[in-house]
């Protein structure tokens, strides 16, 4: 008992429940484990119970938790309002210049009375001594009248994040898979302000949504997979489209870059005639060669007062990811293997390591505002071809172990954990996705900091940003190093503090949030997130009457808060669900736990339910056996629902059968390195899919209820 009570008190479950029937205990050593992670030993009964009477100790004499949430025009929460007579409340605001609110004490005749939680979204006046703090991430300090003093986070966040515009429609695709004619070996950023201006004005779209630009690990190979990278929080420059930067036209040896972009050439052409996987590793030994020609060339005054604002605005945190930049050329892609002192960032080593490498600290800062000038230029093309919403960006669920992330903020990552799911009916032994957690009670005592620069950085050029894996606002499943994900458990963390910071910083940048709450999801999230207008992600083969029938649900009956969807980057496409060829892909890489004939009959009979529906909708007038058609039906159906966004997922629109990426595979299958291709597995260009009459096919399908006025084909 006392171990189970010491880990409540710090969100670290005991049993969970894979289905409502059914709970399955954590181990005991899992569960030891985390705790010593999350800095409490647990090792002995004896340190159980030291630290048991410790956090206990701690909780019954703190006024208020470590970070108090405060939603606009809402009533305060109940920790507020029942502090004691006397105690007085300062509050120093985010905002160093601006004048704190006066000093406020609780009046003996007590507060105003609370709501619950369930109806935290009624209007109430505050108490009358409660002078409203202006929205942002302050510091709250209360002294009781026994003398006591505490200092609180205080977070003033907007009921909701801003709501797109209007109903629209756009297109969700990995930027890599989509090559023109003028990127070199993988899609970059001048493809996807191509992609959002073409898309916006031929067809109405109001978005694109792209898979993670994060900075990945670079190393040999690569790890091509967009949400395991090196940092979150700035983008790669392998994105880059080289010579859309300024400098590029003035190197001293053009003929040196004409030889680079003809090697370009010739990996954008095994790709593309060849049938040779994606080489991003290929990519970036060119760009990079190139990058380094043109960052030889002196900036304008005006690019580099421009570069010098950009400097300052990042601050702290670019210098620690161009160091680990600096420091992996010589020391290899993982700081674990690194010289001991160079394993701090902020020790004496370290230090007079980034005085020696100075010049290379700068020029990995410029790669990152270059790629930040074109994140720019892309939601710029979006909002002047029309576009209601512009660039979804994607935000993964964490970081490398080795990677600048976890170097530079080690005090806020629970080192030695893995991030994964566990045991369910898609994956019975549980998933490890090797993606080191923060520590919730690190996170808190920062204030947030790390997760509000993360945002910061990610929002400034984007319409909107879906989050991956959302529920991991409120909890993760974490695995022990060493152990199997099935000896995982799940960890909490103040999930209204998360999602208070992410709506606060949404609501600063103008942007929508989408999350994708797909899976086991904890009971009352999803509330939790449409209650704060966060959208979901509802996609179609799993929107069934689970708790009636079974069947697949009628349009009308979906949510309107969402992102509605055929597919996604790891699920089949379209035409691959339709046909049953995901299946046999499965089959041949031995993936099934069932029987061939027995996964091919359950699968064929989910595929005709819908296409039954549809068909009864009036949506498939071609027939069943068509399956272009179908495609288009499985869009108009979509169309029907009252989803706020519609997304159709590129690939779809020429009848790639393949996926871009399989779960529960590594090397079997060249996740994350295919080109978009058509049904015959052909890979298909950018300037291709704009002339693609299979593409406008399904667009026209779409395009009547959702263009605008003078949109036309391209």
């Amino acid at each position: 008992m006392g171990l189970s009570r010491l880990a409540a008190l710090h969100g670290v479950a005991t049993s969970f429940s894979p289905s409502a029937d059914v709970t399955v205990p954590v181990p005991e050593g899992t569960v030891v484990a985390v705790l010593a992670a999350l800095g409490v030993d647990a090792t002995t009964p004896d340190a159980v119970r030291d630290a048991l009477a410790a956090a206990e100790a701690a909780a019954a004499s703190r006024l208020l938790p470590d970070t108090v949430v405060v939603w606009d025009g809402e009533p305060l929460p109940a920790a507020l309002t029942a502090l004691p007579p006397g105690t007085e409340l300062t509050v120093r605001l985010e905002d160093p210049v601006a004048p704190p609110p006066p000093p406020m004490r609780v009046p003996a005749t007590g507060a105003a009375p609370t709501v619950s939680g369930q109806d935290s979204g009624r209007t109430a006046p505050p108490p009358r001594w409660w002078t409203p703090p202006p929205l942002g991430i302050h510091r709250l300090t209360l002294r009781s009248s026994g003398a006591r003093v505490e200092s609180r986070t205080l977070i003033v966040a907007p009921a909701r994040v801003p709501q797109p515009p209007r109903r629209s429609h756009g297109f969700l695709v990995q930027l890599y898979s989509l090559l023109s004619a003028r990127s070199w070996g993988m899609g970059d950023l001048g493809d996807l302000a191509d992609l959002a201006a073409w898309s916006g004005r031929a067809f109405g779209a109001g978005f694109v949504q792209v898979n993670p630009l994060h900075a990945a690990v670079h190393g040999t190979p690569t790890d091509p997979s967009p949400y395991r990278p090196s940092s979150r929080r700035f983008p790669d420059p392998v994105h880059l489209r080289v010579e859309a930067v300024p400098e590029y036209g003035h190197v001293a040896d053009p003929a040196a870059l004409a030889t680079l972009r003809r090697r370009a050439d010739e990996l954008g052409r095994a790709v593309l005639d060849k049938g040779a996987l994606i080489d991003r590793d290929a990519v970036w030994a060119l760009k990079r060669q190139a990058l380094d020609h043109i960052l030889e060339v002196p900036l304008t005054p005006g690019r580099r007062a421009a570069y010098c604002d950009f400097l300052a605005t990042q601050g702290q945190a670019l210098d620690d990811h161009a160091l680990w930049c600096a420091l992996a050329e010589t020391h290899g892609s993982d700081w674990h293997t690194w010289p001991a002192g160079l394993r701090d960032p902020r020790s004496k080593e370290t230090a007079r390591a980034r005085a020696g490498l100075m010049d290379r600290v700068d020029h990995h800062c410029r790669l990152a505002w270059l790629t930040d000038c074109q994140l720019a230029d892309a939601q710029r093309a979006a909002e002047d071809a029309g576009m209601a919403v512009g660039i979804v960006h994607d935000l993964a669920v964490g970081v490398h172990p080795g990677g600048a992330d976890t170097w530079a903020q080690q005090d806020v990552f629970a080192l030695g954990m893995s991030v994964g799911a566990p045991p369910d009916a898609f994956n019975a032994h549980g998933q490890d996705w090797g993606l080191p957690p923060w520590n919730p009670s690190a996170l808190a005592a920062r204030g947030y900091a790390p997760f509000r620069g993360l945002l910061r950085g990610l929002l400034t050029h984007a319409g909107a940003l879906r989050i991956d894996h959302v529920m991991g606002l409120f909890r993760l499943w974490w695995v022990p190093e060493g152990r199997p994900p099935t000896e995982g458990t799940y960890v909490s963390q103040d999930g209204e503090a998360m999602l208070a910071v992410l709506v606060l910083e949404a609501h600063r940048a103008g942007t929508v949030v989408l999350g994708e709450d797909l899976g086991t999801v904890e009971p009352g999230v999803r509330e939790a997130l449409a209650r704060r207008g966060v959208l979901g992600t509802s996609v179609l083969w799993f929107e069934r009457d689970w708790s009636g029938t079974g069947r697949p649900l009628a349009p009308e009956d979906w949510r309107e808060d969402c992102l509605a969807t055929a597919t996604t980057h790891d699920l089949p496409s379209t035409a691959a669900r339709l046909t049953g060829d995901h299946v046999t892909l499965r089959h041949r890489l031995g993936l099934l736990t069932r029987p061939l004939e027995q996964e091919r009959t359950e699968d064929g009979a989910d595929t005709a339910e819908w296409l039954a529906l549809l068909t009864r909708l009036g949506l498939l007038p071609e027939g069943t056996d068509d399956e272009e058609a179908a495609v288009r039906a499985v869009h108009r159906f979509l169309l029907r629902t009252p989803a706020r966004m519609t997304g159709v997922w590129l690939p779809d629109t020429v009848g790639d059968r393949r996926p871009q990426n399989l779960p529960g595979t590594w090397d079997q299958y060249p996740n994350w390195r295919l080109p978009v291709a058509d049904a015959e597995g052909r890979p298909v260009t950018l300037e291709e899919l704009a002339a693609s009459p299979r593409l406008h096919r399904l667009m026209d399908a779409l395009a009547p209820r959702t263009a605008p006025p003078g949109a036309r084909p391209a």
